[in-house]
């Protein structure tokens, strides 16, 4: 009796390795704030091996699109839907309708919620910034936290930016910690939140039984603001951006035809940035150095990850994919202040931090750990006691050629590199994939070669219909049979329809908006407006925007007295 009943256990646990052996483990690497042009493989002169030689042996996609903001970039992300219906429509705050009420809902299941049923362990890294509760007062309140999402561990900062040196609403599985208190990760050298994501993704696959199939989420905050990197990386970068603005602009441009990422004839959107009226050449030429020394860091980070999956022999059949959450960041982060350069203090001025104390809410500290007093403006950026964007005009070079950047919908704002690498899943290497596609296929694409199941009912709600499609076809070189694309951010707006592109800025407050049309196989740089040459398609499709926001519960700017009338 006892032999019978070895056998079948045996036969049971075979038989589950057995259906477990194909499954790919599937990691989604999202980094944070960075333009089309960035990274080597889209044109950028940053050094990014890694994301070269992943996109060497497999794909880049052309015309992949993201929400153009962090917020509904995740919530899209993770749950196939646009961000509306996940409730997610613009950032962690309640607007008083469904579509924005600043929290995942329960009408939808994240990728982890969903692969989990079909054995897959779940991991995610880094930052989550899906849920209005960051500092909650009870456990009930951590509802839309990693774990309670179905991630197995978790590692990274629960809101959405902080200090890269010292990040606030540091969190290990449900607990919160701090950089001095973790007792699982204490670096050799002094910390740094880039390097900490990279290494608990590594510490997870090491960890990982290697038996089942995991899915894992990466989600950097390089290169969003502060910008915060190491001096040696800082140093591959120094005079690299002396010739200005427009120099790098025009060799982008060029690299990128070059490389096939843009249209032999595409053209150059506007120059935004005067590079002779910058007084101090030196202080803005670092804040770009020190931005691309961030980007440089995460890949060495990627390269970390792509190596533990070679010596555990796991690279072959894992399918990874990278991508941004918007495009370059204009916004000041820190630039305001002006005036002369705010040096370092001498000495610490104010009292040390303690090593469990979380010691700030929002994204910025008003001092390091130690006691120096962060500052702001005119300050060489870089160290832990600095806080600094890269600015608007550096932001222009990250999106060449295109317009607009984070919060906008124009090109400059949803453009994205995807990275697609898995060698056991197609035998396409260094291929470009035109096929016009979106985030929300994410969730399809991980269901599918998961063969996994996207569920109607999960845990006794009703679960809204994925949105994407699978993109394993356009893997292996087919087309999708796609109807539109469909955006929404702080009332600006945009539908893809084939080769053509309604889009608008939003004005709160107002009905009517300016629609633009363009033909975006011809000028994706949306520099020639049809709108007025094609009145009939224009209509059509504004008609469409129209019908396709109220299905999916997106109202331009909700709670102006205009929004429910659009």
């Amino acid at each position: 009796m006892k032999k019978i009943l070895f056998e079948a256990t045996l036969f049971v646990l075979l038989a589950t390795v057995g259906a477990f052996a194909d499954k790919p483990n599937i990691i989604i690497i999202l980094s944070d704030d960075m333009g089309y042009s960035d990274i080597g493989c889209y044109g950028g002169e940053i050094q990014t091996p890694v994301l070269d030689r992943l996109a060497g042996n497999g794909l880049r996609f052309t015309q992949y699109y993201n929400t153009g903001r962090c917020c509904p970039t995740r919530a899209s992300l993770l749950t196939g839907l646009y961000p509306h219906q996940a409730g997610v429509g613009h950032m962690m705050n309640d607007r008083g309708v469904d579509g924005y009420r600043g929290d995942l809902n329960r009408s939808c299941v994240t990728i982890a919620e969903a692969l989990k049923p079909t054995g897959y362990s779940t991991y995610c890294v880094g930052k989550w910034h899906v849920t209005k509760e960051t500092f909650p007062d009870s456990e009930a309140g951590k509802h839309n936290w990693p774990l309670q999402r179905g991630f197995d561990r978790y590692y990274g900062i629960i809101n959405g930016a902080s200090s890269l040196w010292d990040p606030n609403s540091l969190t290990r599985d449900n607990q919160p910690i701090t950089i001095r208190n973790d007792p699982d990760y204490q670096p050799d050298e002094p910390y740094h939140f880039t390097d900490a994501i990279s290494d608990n993704a590594v510490k997870f696959i090491k960890e990982h039984n290697a038996e089942k199939p995991f899915f894992m989420y990466v989600a950097y905050t390089a290169a969003h603001w502060p910008m915060h990197a190491r001096p040696r990386d800082i140093a591959k970068y120094q005079g690299k951006y002396d010739q200005g603005y427009d120099s790098i602009r025009k060799s982008r441009l060029q690299k990128q035809k070059q490389l096939g990422v843009v249209a032999p004839d595409a053209e150059m959107s506007p120059l935004i940035g005067d590079w002779d009226s910058v007084e101090d050449k030196e202080w803005e030429s670092a804040c770009m150095e020190v931005y691309a020394a961030m980007v440089d860091q995460m890949d060495q980070g990627i390269g970390r990850i792509v190596s533990t999956l070679e010596s555990r022999g796991e690279l072959e059949n894992t399918l990874i994919m990278f991508m941004q959450d918007n495009g370059g960041c204009a916004e000041a982060g820190g630039r305001k202040e002006q005036g002369p350069r705010v040096e370092r203090a001498a000495k610490p001025t104010l009292p040390p931090i303690p090593n469990d104390l979380q010691h700030y809410r929002g994204s910025e500290p008003k001092q390091t750990r130690d006691g120096y007093p962060v500052r702001r403006g005119h300050a060489m950026p870089g160290p832990a006691d600095t806080f600094i964007g890269y600015g608007r005009n550096w932001a222009n070079v990250s999106n060449t050629p295109f317009r607009e950047y984070k919060h906008f919908v124009h090109e400059g704002g949803i453009s994205t590199p995807l990275v697609v690498h898995w060698p056991a899943g197609f035998k396409a290497r260094n291929e470009l994939r035109s096929e016009p596609s979106h985030l929300v296929d994410m969730m399809a694409t991980c269901v599918d070669v998961a063969d996994a199941h996207y569920p109607d009912l999960y845990k006794g709600h009703p679960i809204t219909p994925a949105e994407g499609k699978s993109l394993f076809p356009v893997f292996l070189g087919n087309s999708l049979d796609r109807e539109m694309i469909f955006f929404e951010h702080e009332g600006n707006r945009a539908l893809r329809m084939g080769n053509w592109k309604l889009v608008a800025k939003g004005r709160a407050g107002q009905d009517d908006v300016n629609w633009e049309l363009y033909d975006v196989k011809a000028d994706r740089s949306e520099l020639h407006d049809l709108s007025l040459q094609e009145p009939d398609r224009l209509e059509k499709m504004k008609t469409l925007w129209r019908s396709k926001a109220g299905n999916v519960q997106a109202i331009p700017w909700p709670g102006n007295s205009q929004a429910k009338k659009k």
